[in-house]
């Protein structure tokens, strides 16, 4: 076995001196794989393996160790990988009157339990400032985690952690808005993704929320404030326009007796002259002037 007055934790920094001196590079050990993802509770094996005499070879970790062989090729094997703070796992050899180790990268991570969007007003006002929250639960590890913003099919925002806990936490995304009217049901949503790179899944995998949709109030808005309207058989004055909640319509003119409430007049006998239109609800109100 590796020398009894090394702990773990000095073998660990023992590990990342060697791999970052170089001298990884001249230890005849060759793993394979050179380093590994694992979903939290599967299985996991890699080889090393050595063509060099030697007088022993073995692996080093809180789990699956394998005790001094004289074989050329041993394994490190755990049948349901279900440490989070395991330590960095090593092959290591006696050889030539001196010793080596190779270290094993091992990520160990686990998707969100859920994902979803909430926001503290569920009613917007256009033109204001809003946030939506996307709760991440339950995931790991966070350092790899991308939460993707989506405005209907459109990527709008990214967010990306730094913390370097390895067990699973909760996290929370926000996303600044500024509504208009036309974006009045408009479908977000977010994606939780874990970059695992090119040892991960083929695919990264991800957790996407329900669609949010949100509602956006807005004042009435006449897109000409005046239009001119010929005499017929028929005339016709539609005032009609978006707004929410929906305009309320009050009509003005020296011709008009009778209070209108609707938003169109249609009559064969109006007079000529001017009539005003004004569309309101409690954010705002607009006019309009007919000239018939």
């Amino acid at each position: 076995m590796f020398q009894n007055f090394f702990g773990l934790f000095f073998l660990s920094a023992l590990a990342q001196l060697i791999s970052f001196s170089g001298t990884l590079a001249e230890c005849p050990l060759p793993i394979s794989p050179q380093s590994v993802v694992v979903k939290f509770g599967d299985s996991v094996s890699v080889n090393c393996s050595s063509s060099v005499t030697h007088m022993g070879m073995g692996w080093e970790s809180t789990v699956g160790g394998v005790h001094l062989s004289t074989a050329s090729l041993i394994t490190w094997r755990v049948s349901e990988l279900t440490d989070w703070d395991i330590y960095t796992p090593f092959c290591y050899i006696n050889y030539d009157k001196q010793q080596c180790v190779v270290a094993l990268p091992v990520t160990v991570y686990k998707t969100p339990d859920s994902v979803s969007i909430s926001t503290v007003n569920l009613t917007m006002i256009e033109g204001n400032l809003y946030e939506l929250l996307c709760d991440v639960h339950n995931v790991a590890p966070v350092q790899k985690l991308t939460v993707n913003w989506y405005k209907g099919e459109t990527l709008v925002d990214q967010t990306n952690f730094t913390d370097t806990t390895k067990s699973p936490v909760n996290k929370t995304s926000k996303l600044l808005i500024r509504p208009d009217r036309a974006d009045d049901g408009a479908q977000y949503r977010c994606e939780a993704e874990l970059n695992l790179g090119d040892e991960g899944p083929q695919h990264p995998p991800t957790v996407t929320s329900k669609s949010f949709s949100i509602k956006v109030h807005y004042k009435p808005k006449h897109s000409r404030s005046t239009e001119k309207i010929s005499q017929s058989d028929d005339v016709s004055l539609n005032c009609t326009v978006k707004a929410n909640p929906a305009a309320v319509y009050t009509w003005h003119s020296k011709h008009l007796i009778e209070k209108i409430s609707s938003s169109v007049i249609q009559s064969s006998t109006l007079s000529p002259g001017n009539y005003t239109c004004t569309a309101a609800n409690y954010l705002g109100e607009d006019s309009k002037v007919f000239i018939v």
